[in-house]
């Protein structure tokens, strides 16, 4: 562009939204580094920010180049409106007011039929993927309630907040009503954490860094066991092992897909029964507890 030329507002447009496309990724970048790799809940949680912060931004982006070329029509038209009305006034005709009709343009029009069709398009695969979304779930919900109904059990939903696995067993002790064995969330990850702490060696060699894939440090693992005992932190099978040998009693974790999990088979009792679900909610995975599988309400005594 020659010194001294002023940009057209198309060019300024194209510029700040080139700007705004950078900063996003920069943006998006920097997200995913502070996530660990082996973090799979936050990593979801994670891909689903970034795609909602591109897609508002696609969205901005698209409406601001709208309402550009709106406005530049609008002032074609606005001049060609002044040019008739100027000549009808020196010629003294009569012109039809379908000239003075506002009028978009081809290229307008063609811009509007991509700009529908391609929303149409997003909200298609939105709906499609909503749809089969659902359909998993729907197919592990009935591949698991099979399974449990040959044990005369169903599924107890159980509330999805970080805690779901400690809930879960809080839940199944309670089922039990055996003095001492009741025991809340706080307590469960609290002699979880303590458990792992004075066992390192049979925990620590499970746990690597997600950048380097060395083994935990000291101090990582200390981190790692500060986190079980005092944050939301998701659980899985070190701490359902570290459970076992907390309340000397086995755990059995039932999968739609897979054969059940048994862990601390040495102890002789019943097993407490968690449901394992991959499906469950938006972020996947997510523990239930179970309960003796009801009698249907229309079901008669025999």
């Amino acid at each position: 562009m020659e010194e001294g030329t002023a940009e057209t507002p198309e060019e300024l447009l194209a510029k700040q939204q080139r700007k705004e496309k950078k900063d996003l990724q920069a943006k998006v970048q920097s997200m995913k580094n502070t996530v660990p790799k082996n973090d799979k809940k936050r990593r979801k949680q994670l891909t689903e920010e970034i795609a909602k912060l591109e897609a508002d931004l696609t969205q901005k982006q698209e409406e601001e180049l709208r309402q550009l070329n709106s406005s530049s029509n609008n002032t074609k038209v606005e001049e060609v409106m002044n040019g008739v009305e100027t000549m009808k006034m020196e010629a003294g005709e009569q012109e039809s007011e379908e000239v003075l009709q506002p009028r978009v343009t081809k290229a307008q029009k063609r811009r509007d039929k991509k700009a529908a069709e391609e929303k149409e398009r997003e909200s298609r695969i939105a709906e499609a993927e909503v749809q089969n979304l659902q359909g998993v779930r729907h197919q592990e919900g009935v591949k698991l309630a099979q399974k449990l109904a040959l044990q005369q059990l169903q599924v107890k939903e159980i509330s999805s907040d970080g805690h779901c696995m400690y809930r879960a067993i809080e839940d199944q002790l309670a089922q039990r009503s055996k003095p001492g064995l009741t025991m809340s969330v706080k307590e469960l990850r609290s002699c979880t954490a303590d458990h792992m702490r004075s066992h390192v060696d049979d925990f620590l060699p499970f746990l690597t860094n997600a950048n380097t894939g060395d083994m935990y440090t000291t101090d990582e693992f200390e981190k790692y066991c500060s986190d079980v005992e005092h944050t939301a932190a998701w659980g899985g099978q070190l701490e359902l092992r570290a459970l076992t040998q907390v309340l000397h009693l086995p755990i059995e974790v039932i999968q739609a897909e897979s054969p059940a999990i048994k862990i601390g088979e040495e102890y002789d009792s019943e097993p407490i029964t968690l449901v394992y679900m991959r499906h469950a909610y938006g972020l996947g995975e997510h523990y239930n507890t179970v309960e003796r599988l009801k009698e249907p309400a229309n079901a008669e005594d025999s």
